[in-house]
């Protein structure tokens, strides 16, 4: 864990030491990457005052709880002789009209001379960007903690490049992969129905809720794959319509679970009306569902193959949630081409092959069309999915 955290713990403490105080910091992330975990190493190695609380049980129409919050900590700023003090509010999302509170009572601070470090976590980005963009414009810094790659959960507890495909990128799972069944039961109970069914009800109204929850399961069951929302309604059995599939997708793309990646295109409007391109956020969402072993599926390599594309594809993807990059897929009839990473006018096509027997044909037709930056194999006769896993995305350009 050490090293994951010491990364995004350096650029909070530099924030947090900078003089004078000029932003709110806000960590935000998918549920059980280590918010709390990095802010409380981060209060224990402080020598100023602070003062935590997490909204995680309170009331959301509590309007005075962040102002009673935010109090208590003004008390320990003036009752030591520290130029400053630490305000982290935990899991701020929870309370409605959070971000104008927010502001009122840190636009006072500034008035008043009152040098109080604040640090606000949350695991709903749609609800945190809302109120940082309608409210806190001009007040805030943000820092996106993510799943945890290859090499942060490989350095921190010793999983092998396979192990990390199966049980993907969530740290507080690790103590459990040598149980299995257990593993898979806190995946599914923690942090998918936790996610599908609290977090992501909290973001907007979802008349279908059952139908969200299929939608995920389906995207886990095809991850890697491009399916129209037509067909996609043909695979479920609640009655709905594609827009509002589209609507749902894009919550569950938002809590770190599921996107549909867009088709490249130069023209907008043609990518846009695209079908999506089924990717989960963490390789670990499709194994906690998946009926069979680790051991079993490594014994079939066309399943295996898919997991591996995925595993690639939710690198990318986690790449792209904190930098300018862009990742989407180009199919044109029978060509076809896994990822498109874009930064800018540059593009970069990838091929993921990894003994599947999956053909690999389309990177010509999409070379000669779009002369990209660079092509790239990944797996079997390319750069080996494995080293490929380590590599920071953005050094591809």
């Amino acid at each position: 864990m050490e090293t994951f955290e010491r990364f995004h713990l350096q650029i909070l403490k530099k924030r947090i030491e900078s003089e004078p105080i000029r932003f709110i910091q806000v960590l935000y992330g998918p549920r059980q990457v280590g918010k709390t975990t990095l802010v409380r190493q981060l209060l224990h190695q402080t020598e100023l005052p602070w003062h935590y609380s997490s909204a995680d049980g309170v009331a959301a129409s509590d309007a005075v709880w962040i102002s009673q919050q935010w109090e208590a900590a003004r008390i320990k700023y003036r009752s030591n002789e520290q130029q400053s003090a630490i305000l982290v509010i935990d899991e701020v999302q929870k309370v409605e009209n959070w971000s104008e509170q927010v502001k009122k009572e840190w636009d006072r601070d500034r008035a008043g001379e009152v040098d109080l470090q604040v640090i606000l976590l949350g695991s709903s980005r749609l609800l945190l960007q809302r109120g940082l963009t309608e409210s806190l414009a001009g007040r805030y810094e943000s820092t996106y903690m993510g799943h945890w790659s290859y090499p942060e959960m490989n350095s921190a507890f010793g999983l092998s490049a396979d192990e990390f495909v199966w049980f993907g990128g969530y740290p507080g799972s690790a103590a459990l992969i040598d149980d299995e069944s257990r593993w898979k039961q806190y995946v599914r109970d923690s942090l998918i129905e936790t996610t599908v069914s609290k977090d992501i009800l909290m973001m907007t109204r979802v008349d279908k809720p059952a139908l969200m929850k299929q939608l995920f399961e389906l995207g886990c069951e095809f991850s890697g794959q491009i399916l129209s929302y037509n067909k996609m309604l043909g695979q479920l059995h609640d009655a709905g319509n594609t827009t509002t599939l589209s609507h749902y997708l894009h919550l569950l793309d938002t809590a770190g679970l599921l996107a549909g990646l867009d088709k490249f295109s130069p023209n907008k409007i043609r990518q846009r009306a695209s079908s999506p391109k089924l990717q989960v956020h963490n390789t670990a969402l499709m194994s906690a569902q998946y009926p069979e072993s680790f051991e079993k599926l490594k014994g079939r390599p066309a399943e295996w193959g898919r997991w591996v594309e995925s595993a690639v594809g939710a690198h990318l993807l986690n790449a792209t949630l904190n930098s300018d990059l862009k990742l989407m897929y180009w199919r044109h009839s029978n060509d076809e081409v896994d990822f498109v990473l874009q930064k800018g006018e540059q593009v970069i096509g990838i091929e993921v092959k990894s003994g599947s027997g999956k053909r690999t044909g389309g990177m010509q037709a999409f070379s000669k069309k779009f002369s990209p930056e660079k092509v790239l194999l990944v797996g079997d006769e390319g750069l080996a999915w494995q080293e490929f896993l380590e590599l920071n995305p953005e050094e591809l350009f």
